[in-house]
């Protein structure tokens, strides 16, 4: 059986392009799976995994425990806000006491950039990086380039655009590495403000004109504005920017192709993308949510393959 290159999904950036295609060999497998009427396997029955979630989540840690569940693991989940960190505990303090309880596997978000290399480090455990700050979040690129392989055959010499908050977005990051390494063409989309100084040392594109990127791609992905990370402003307003940066369905039905339209979310209707737009049969949204608990089942099997 072939295994991955890594014992740890760190991010995209340590992983091969083979590595890329075993995962989606072994989601194909798990999203057939999902489709019976009995949608459990037993392949980690002995294994215990503890997500540990130091910033606040919704989709991507219901995604993973319900990927964990659906492979037979036992699941502990830890959540910062009421535990002993905010007593001053270290994370590796942290982390250690739960390892004390045999645990195998640790999923974790932390607002801390390279928090879980520095884990990898220190713990015998195999680490999934679900979120590290501002740098990576390599399970949303791996379903996004699943979901992009579902729709249109393959990723290689598909031209795909990231619009809108890429300097404050892990997700931004993590797929660009992913779509090079796979054969795609990137573009960036956004107010220079939003747009990484060093952007362009990564080898993409860069447009500030919405309209021209969409005229350029077959994908579409739209970040939204994240706010909660932004220290400052980077623009006059929400309204000004939807103006400028706001896709509705008008503006895709206007141009002269068809474009897939993705959304890592959550969606702030109506300042990135309009309801129409989002609910729209360019959209494949929905799909993208449905493939991140077929890759996450792929990541966590094949990591617990690695030991």
């Amino acid at each position: 059986m072939q295994e991955l290159s890594v014992r740890h999904l760190l991010g995209i950036k340590d992983i091969t392009p083979q590595d890329i295609q075993l995962i989606f060999e072994t989601a194909d497998n798990f999203k057939d799976v999902l489709n019976r009427p009995i949608k459990k396997v037993p392949s980690l029955r002995d294994i215990t995994i503890a997500n540990v979630f130091f910033e606040n989540s919704t989709r991507t840690r219901l995604s993973f425990e319900l990927a964990e569940k659906r492979l037979s693991a036992d699941v502990i989940n830890f959540s910062s806000s009421g535990s002993s960190v905010k007593k001053g505990e270290t994370l590796l303090d942290t982390v250690n006491n739960i390892l004390a309880m045999k645990v195998d596997m640790i999923v974790m978000r932390h607002s801390s950039p390279g928090a879980p290399h520095f884990l990898s480090k220190h713990i015998p455990a195999n680490i999934v990086n679900a979120g590290d700050g501002t740098h990576e979040h390599p399970t949303q690129a791996l379903l996004d380039s699943f979901s992009i392989r579902e729709r249109l055959g393959e990723v290689a010499g598909k031209k795909v655009v990231i619009i809108g908050d890429i300097l404050h977005s892990r997700v931004a990051l993590s797929n660009i590495f992913a779509l090079q390494k796979q054969g795609a063409e990137v573009m960036v989309c956004g107010p220079i403000t939003l747009l990484p100084k060093y952007i362009q040392q990564l080898g993409v594109k860069v447009e500030t004109n919405v309209r021209k990127a969409l005229e350029w791609c077959d994908v579409a992905n739209v970040l939204r504005i994240q706010l909660e990370r932004q220290q400052m402003k980077y623009f006059p307003s929400l309204r000004e920017y939807t103006l400028y940066y706001g896709i509705d369905k008008k503006m895709l039905d206007s141009l002269n192709k068809e474009i897939v339209l993705m959304h890592p979310g959550p969606i702030n209707r109506g300042v990135e993308l309009s309801s129409d737009a989002a609910d729209s049969h360019h959209s494949i949204i929905l799909n993208q949510v449905e493939n991140g608990v077929a890759i996450r089942m792929a990541v966590l099997y094949l990591l617990a393959q690695r030991g």
